[in-house]
């Protein structure tokens, strides 16, 4: 899954630690996102949309593989 969260992330000058602390999980979590390696929980992916003034459509992209 790809995600545009470092990208939103610059946007709003925050860096994984600033996120992290907004949405209540780790930097590292945020990191794992931004490269496609963890799927997040619902909540944790409206938290991270809410906290970057986006949607979850908008920050996650699927496609087919991702839901094999």
């Amino acid at each position: 899954m790809k995600t545009r969260i470092k990208e939103l992330r610059a946007r709003y000058d925050l860096t994984q630690e600033d996120l992290a602390k907004k949405v209540g999980a780790r930097r590292e979590t945020i990191g794992f996102l931004e490269k496609g390696k963890y799927n997040p929980s619902l909540k944790l992916a409206y938290k991270v949309a809410t906290a970057l003034e986006t949607t979850i459509d908008e920050l996650f992209i699927f496609d087919e593989t991702d839901l094999e």
